[in-house]
């Protein structure tokens, strides 16, 4: 079925509340381990019944922000699924407090009922008013910001397409399109500073009505983190700052020496090698088709996932008015069917979707043939360490989109990955610093983030760059707005995906096997347990991002030269 064939309905609360009392009616009678079993099973079914119709609506707004009907959609959902997360925490306590709960844990995985005791401390009743008022201002920030539009050279376009010039090898075009998103942005200023305000604002509120002190505790419990906490991601972030800034400030200090720049600028940060930044040398159709040649060769399971995905139109990647300006890979569960969106712009972005986000999908598909649907691809440092890790597994094949420029893209990947770990803790740290002082205002939040730039990427200027010289540049980090304390995730997988890159190095078919076997597991293993076992060092172990730092920098001379 293709996936512009699926049918939608809405899945409404009154039958999500029948399906729970008919679970917790069998669960109260059942007289073994098996029927409690039963039941459950019975209930996730309707769970994913929900979930692929909340799927599906949220799926349909982003492909069509003007869409009327699925605006109503997503507007019902933003309001019923914080009744819907309290039944599920009922349904948890339901299970945890089984009188069969010492046989469940022998038949059932251990971290399931782990995952319960997080759910427990990620909601309560006293909040839902609360829930439903976050989810309707992080839809309000996704629909305006597929409406902005920056004008430069004369033309309106999208966030999307804009930051495609970034790119560019003409550092007067980039300048320009630096100067356009400042002013883009400047221009709804106050409506941005003001739906972020509103956002900590109400996550401080539940915070402190379910008891805890702020809302970074809070944060960490609705990410469902099971195997890190707040002192391991500071104790990483100090790793960053002493063992990776200086080593990417050195390589950033070379290339603005190669280029003969007095200062290394905010829309230099793209552009590593002198002469045209390497772009696909293919037309959107040819891209798929050589992205299938690709995962073909890569390895046959791989590879026939591709063709599922391409024979049921499972990606939509054209820019457009009104669409949503990000990228994602969601899926629909009853179908069991991954689905893929991004905005492509004609840079190397381009190529990273068809690789990142299907490696997203390839394991979701691992999910549906070998996982548990509640523990699903894991935590989020494990769902994007399936993404980032597949970005290193396709650079051998880069030469079928890049031709002659293949190694001058390897080049920029590599460096974008070391170089986006300090960007993504200074994303990290921002948010814990915002929420653990809610009273901040607009113009202290942008002062904050101008001085975790100067720490951690101490190497790049906004000097002259209309707003963003305020410290501006989070308010089009999506993820700032919408999933709190998302974006260490990105940093600790970044970290696992330069280790399966160096491990691709030494031997590509045993290490994409280790890829794989990680991969199937899903969310069935302690992340740490994951990494391990693939045989690479953890992000959170002393020492191993100077390791992987050295390395990387004897790979990039390699490249470079």
């Amino acid at each position: 079925m293709k996936v512009s064939q699926i049918p939608y309905l809405r899945y409404t609360i009154e039958e999500g509340r029948a399906d729970f009392e008919k679970f917790s009616v069998a669960v109260k009678n059942a007289i073994s381990v098996d029927d409690v079993i039963s039941a459950r099973d019975e209930f996730l079914s309707n769970v994913i019944d929900f979930m692929t119709s909340a799927s599906l609506s949220s799926c349909r707004f982003t492909l069509n922000t003007k869409d009327e009907f699925y605006q109503g959609e997503k507007e019902y959902y933003d309001n019923v699924t914080p009744l819907f997360q309290q039944l599920l925490v009922q349904y948890a306590a339901i299970m945890l407090s089984s009188k069969f709960r010492k046989e469940l844990e022998g038949k059932l995985n251990p971290r399931i009922f782990k995952s319960y005791e997080i759910a427990q401390k990620a909601f309560s009743d006293k909040i839902i008013e609360e829930l439903q008022l976050e989810n309707s201002i992080t839809t309000e920030y996704s629909k305006f910001m597929s409406e902005i539009v920056f004008n430069f050279e004369g033309k309106d376009m999208p966030l999307s397409v804009l930051r495609g010039y970034f790119e560019n090898s003409d550092r007067e075009i980039r300048k320009g399109a630096a100067q356009a998103l400042g002013a883009g942005l400047h221009k709804n200023a106050e409506k941005l500073d003001d739906i972020y305000d509103r956002l900590v604002k109400v996550r401080d509120k539940m915070a402190k009505k379910m008891g805890y002190k702020n809302f970074v505790e809070l944060g960490y419990y609705r990410m469902s983190r099971m195997d890190y906490d707040a002192q391991m991601v500071a104790k990483f972030r100090k790793n960053v700052e002493t063992d990776l800034v200086p080593v990417v400030k050195k390589l950033k200090e070379n290339i603005a020496k190669k280029f003969g720049w007095d200062k290394f600028m905010f829309y230099d940060n793209e552009v590593y090698s002198v002469g045209e930044t390497p772009k696909p040398i293919l037309s959107v159709d040819e891209i798929f088709k050589a992205a299938l040649e690709m995962y073909d060769d890569m390895n046959p399971f791989v590879g026939n996932f591709m063709h599922e995905m391409i024979d049921a139109e499972a990606f939509d990647v054209l820019a457009r008015d009104g669409k949503w300006g990000g990228g994602y890979c969601t899926t629909f569960p009853k179908y069991k069917q991954p689905f893929i969106l991004a905005n492509f712009n004609g840079g190397c972005g381009d190529i990273d979707v068809i690789t990142h986000e299907f490696g997203h999908a390839l394991a979701a598909k691992n999910v549906f043939e070998y996982g548990d649907i509640e523990l699903e691809v894991g935590g989020m440092e494990t769902a994007e360490c399936h993404s980032m890790g597949m970005e290193f597994f396709c650079e051998k094949y880069m030469d079928k989109f890049f031709g002659d420029k293949a190694n001058k893209y390897r080049y920029k990947h590599l460096m974008d990955a070391l170089s986006f770990i300090p960007y993504g803790v200074i994303v990290d740290e921002y948010q814990q610093i915002i929420y653990e002082n809610p009273q901040m205002t607009p113009a202290q939040r942008k002062q904050t983030y101008l001085e975790l730039e100067k720490k951690y990427r101490p190497y790049l200027s906004y000097e002259g760059i209309e707003y963003l010289e305020e410290g501006t540049r989070w308010q089009y980090q999506m993820h700032i707005y919408e999933s709190p304390f998302y974006y260490i995730d990105y940093c600790l997988a970044q970290t696992v995906a330069i280790g399966f890159s160096i491990a691709a190095r030494e031997n590509y078919d045993s290490a994409l096997e280790k890829y794989l076997a990680f991969s199937r597991k899903g969310g069935t293993e302690a992340f740490g347990d994951l990494v391990k076992n693939a045989g690479l060092a953890s992000p959170f172990e002393e020492g191993a991002l100077k390791k992987i730092a050295a390395m990387v920098v004897d790979i990039v001379a390699e490249r470079e030269s």
